[in-house]
């Protein structure tokens, strides 16, 4: 049995103003514990799911390149001793410009980590201090930089769009100085002030505001045109990729395959059942349970729909029939006749996917299908 598998490493240097994931921010001295946990628990999954294939491996964050190199390899060696890796297996380690070091490259290399996606976002100085970030662009040249005299070839950049105060000179700029780099992928998304968050706050204080829709419609699109005239393939919402170069992590995901999940707030999916550790650092050191979801058909085929309209290729007739065992006519025939006419989506060839106006409207046709 084939599976993915998501390692969250929560520690960063500091707290990003939009982010909402389970990440913490000067708690460096609980690391060392936090290694040990994760290979407890890497024991356990191996056990609980005996004779799992990882095709693929995507450690999170946090910063995972904030942690020890030492400590990294503890973990990537536990990880090897009990589970069987596929050799074509794709093994993803996120990081942050400026925080890399060749140590830290040398233990992933050794250890199969055959992919770096590094947090960029954007080029301007200004608008990577309104996110809180604390790397400049030439944090992520010298980053890719290293990451390439240290033998990683297939690197992704993410991009942000949306932000307050950027503008469509800001993102065609940043698109530039990225496709400079010669990443393998590019993911770009739109900003989300998620409640909580130091943004929202200042946002609702006026210190920021946000763009409208027409404006980040814009940007999208200005996305799209500039990745598509430098070979990239658009196969999701918010990814594109060189040819043979999208990430298998994220689309067996949302071709709802399953993946073993592993570290605090980590998320996992295996048979029928979904389960999230414990977002808290302490709740996962003291030992507390995952919190548990068994999937009923009914939810099951919703999120099939879900995460495969998120992807070009859509929701395959005959992959979605044997997976639930119901055609996709029965199961969601009458609620996508509304968007079949409104041209949102289209329904060709055996798979149902958006449109070019579906892309931008995809939680509207979701909320349709439910």
């Amino acid at each position: 049995m084939k599976a993915g598998l998501y390692l969250h490493i929560p520690f960063c240097k500091s707290k990003c103003a939009y982010c909402d994931f389970a990440s913490f921010a000067g708690q460096e001295e609980k690391m060392a514990a936090y290694a040990e946990k994760v290979q407890e628990e890497i024991r356990q999954k191996a056990l609980q799911y005996p004779g799992t294939v990882i095709a693929t491996l995507f450690i999170g964050g946090g910063t995972p390149s904030l942690f020890p190199p030492e400590m990294m390899e503890n973990v990537l060696r536990c990880l090897h001793d009990h589970f069987v890796f596929d050799p074509q297996a794709e093994c993803t380690c996120e990081c942050n410009p400026g925080t890399v070091t060749e140590s830290f490259l040398q233990v992933l290399k050794k250890w199969g980590i055959n992919r770096l996606s590094f947090g960029a976002q954007c080029a301007q100085p200004h608008l990577l201090h309104m996110l809180g970030r604390i790397h400049t662009w030439e944090d992520v040249c010298a980053s890719v930089s290293l990451a390439r005299a240290n033998g990683f070839r297939n690197i992704n950049l993410d991009i942000m769009l949306g932000l307050p105060g950027q503008s469509e000179k800001d993102v065609q700029e940043t698109l530039e100085k990225a496709l400079a780099l010669s990443p393998t992928h590019l993911s770009c998304y739109g900003l989300i002030v998620e409640e909580g968050t130091l943004l929202s706050h200042q946002v609702e204080k006026g210190l920021w505001q946000l763009p409208d829709e027409e404006t980040e419609r814009r940007e999208y699109a200005l996305c799209q045109s500039m990745l598509a005239a430098h070979g990239f393939v658009q196969y999701e919402i918010s990814n594109f990729a060189l040819p043979a170069f999208p990430c298998r992590h994220n689309l067996d995901c949302w071709r709802r395959k399953e993946y073993i999940g592993i570290g605090s707030a980590a998320c996992g999916f295996m048979g029928n059942v979904r389960w999230q550790n414990p977002p808290a650092l302490q709740d996962y050191l003291a030992g507390m349970p995952s919190d548990e979801t068994v999937i009923s058909p009914e939810e099951a085929r919703f999120e099939s729909m879900m995460l495969g309209l998120r992807t070009m290729e859509g929701v395959s007739e005959k992959d979605f029939l044997a997976m639930h065992g119901v055609s996709l006519e029965k199961a969601f025939g009458r609620q996508l006749k509304k968007p079949l006419q409104e041209g949102l989506i289209k329904w060709e060839m055996g798979r149902v996917f958006l449109t070019e106006t579906g892309l931008s409207l995809q939680n509207r046709i979701l909320v349709e299908l439910l």
